[in-house]
Parts: structure tokens; sequence; C-alpha cells
């Protein structure tokens, strides 16, 4: 394949969620809108969240990469910066632009660039405002993408990452999308918990992120669900399918969010070394390699950060 100097690739993290695609979709037509040369793909298959999203706005499926450097010579990064979730050959490219709502870590340039980081819920908030900043219509459909990724990240406004920006910006993209965004983000979120399809495998893959704490590598999977005891009547399988993927992978400590978003309740299941580190974060004892964390929506938020301090 011939490599372009002009066009650049737009993508969002692997394993990637609804705002990962989105904002991917989102910024590539704003910088094209801008003059720029961009396609918008993924690191990864879309969850059943997102198809629910892309069928529901009838949105073509982004292709999935898992190199860049035989096609572009520069990237852009949306929804991440971390070089271990990014595309594998990260370190072999230019990166361009960064629009993000995440910590900053493992990240480095040789270049100047455009790095755009906002403490909001959601990346396609951020992407948002740079539409208005720019002075760019949102067209209807990708109005109502941009604001199933904001209800996706934010769980309909029930996770504590929501900032008034990002209701703000789904009332707004509501109304040029033309519709009820509570109707439609209560049955978005109900169809990403559709799990019995679902083998364990993809279940703790579905939505994981590595993280670098202490000099181990910590893998946090979460999956959205209604109920509780459904994803559990699995244990066995799935604790068997998280130490695989730590022997395979060399990953030190898996965490698997279980999260009814009806509640806003998550179970930990906690397998790998050191689970004392796990206890110390969240103050709570682990019985059985579980723990129940009340309240708890965000992985960003309310897990990732008392885990690093811990380490």
């Amino acid at each position: 394949m011939e490599i372009s100097l002009m066009k650049e690739l737009v993508f969002g993290h692997k394993n990637p969620d609804t705002d990962a695609i989105v904002a991917a979709k989102a910024f590539s037509y704003l910088e094209n809108k801008l003059g720029a040369e961009t396609e918008a793909v993924a690191l990864g298959a879309p969850n059943e969240e997102t198809k629910f999203v892309l069928d529901h706005f009838d949105e073509a499926t982004p292709r999935v990469i898992t190199s860049a450097k035989d096609e572009v010579e520069a990237v852009m990064l949306v929804d991440h910066n971390e070089a271990q979730q990014s595309v594998d050959d990260i370190a072999q490219l230019q990166v361009t632009h960064v629009v993000d709502h995440h910590r900053i870590a493992n990240f480095e340039t040789a270049a100047p660039l455009f790095y755009h980081a906002e403490p909001l819920g959601c990346c396609s908030t951020i992407i948002y405002k740079l539409f208005k900043q720019n002075e760019v219509e949102v067209p209807a459909k990708l109005a109502g993408l941009m604001l199933s990724a904001i209800i996706s990240d934010t769980l309909l406004f029930k996770s504590p990452t929501t900032t008034p920006q990002d209701e703000k910006a789904v009332k707004e993209l509501a109304e040029i999308a033309g519709v009820d965004y509570e109707t439609y983000g209560l049955a978005m979120l109900k169809a990403g918990t559709n799990l019995g399809s679902k083998t364990e495998e993809e279940l703790i893959t579905s939505d994981a992120k590595s993280f670098e704490m202490g000099g181990k590598t910590v893998r946090i999977d979460q999956v959205n669900t209604v109920d509780l005891d459904e994803v559990f009547a699995r244990e066995d399988a799935l604790r068997a399918a998280i130490e695989k993927q730590n022997k395979e992978n060399g990953y030190d400590l898996f965490l698997l969010m279980v999260t009814n978003i009806l509640n806003s309740d998550t179970r930990l299941l906690v397998i790998g070394e050191p689970q004392e580190a796990v206890a110390k974060a969240f103050n709570v004892k682990i019985v059985d390699n579980k723990l129940d964390l009340p309240g708890v929506v965000s992985r960003k938020k309310q897990v990732v950060p008392p885990l690093e301090k811990a380490f």
C-alpha cells in the first residue's frame, strides 16, 4: 500500500467504546471541514452499545486497523494519549493532534502538536466545543452520534465524571438531532448490557485498558449490566478467562468492574497480585476475590486514582 504524506488517520483507543469511535468520526469531519485530509478508523470492532448507536443513526462502521505506518506518516488521537492504549506502531508515527479527557501518561512527541485536553465527562463534548469555536455546523446525524457518546461516557449523567458542559452539550445536540435523549439514552445503555451472547473472553476484553502502577501492569475492564447476579453466575468461567489473559499478556493484576447502570453500584472481581493494594485503595476487605463498591461507576475517576495512590 502506498503511504500518503497528506492524509492522516484519526482514531480512539483500543477496545473502543462509543466515545472512541464517535469522537474519531466527529473530529475527522471537523478537521476535513477545516481543510485537512483525514479518515476516521478504529482500533477494534464496535461493542453492542456502539452497534446500536451506528444502526440507529444509519452510520457506517469504521474500518479496523492494527497498524498505521504502512498507510500514513501522521495520525490524530482522540479519547486517549497513552501509548499502550494506542495503535501498535504509534512510536513510528507523528502525532499531530490529540483531543482527550483523560490523564496524560506515557506520552511524548518529537515535534510540536495541537493538544486539547479538558476534564470533562466525554471527549465528544470537547469536540462539540471545537465545532462551535470554529463555527462549523454539526449535521443532524453526527449530532445524534455525539450525544450518544456523551450519554455513554456519563451513564446518562449518573457518572461523577459528568459536568454541566456535558449535560448542556447533550441537550443542544438532541435539538439538532431531533432526539428525546432520555428515552433514547436509556434504550442505548440497555442495548450495551445484552451480555448473554458474549463469551467470557469477550466480556473481559470488550472495554479493557492497561495501566502502569508501581511497576505493575494493571488491567481494568468494565462491563455494564442491569443484573449483577446474571454476570456473576458465570464467575468460574470469568476467573479462568482472566487468569488466561494474565498469563498470556503479562498482566500482574486484573480488575473486572461489573457495574449496574440502574443503581450505579459496582462489584469488582480481582484476579492477580498485589490484592492488598486494591483493598487499601478502597478500604474494603476482599472476600473470595470480590468486593462491592456502592456508587462507583467511573473507572477514570473512582477506580484508577485510588489505585494509583495505593500503589
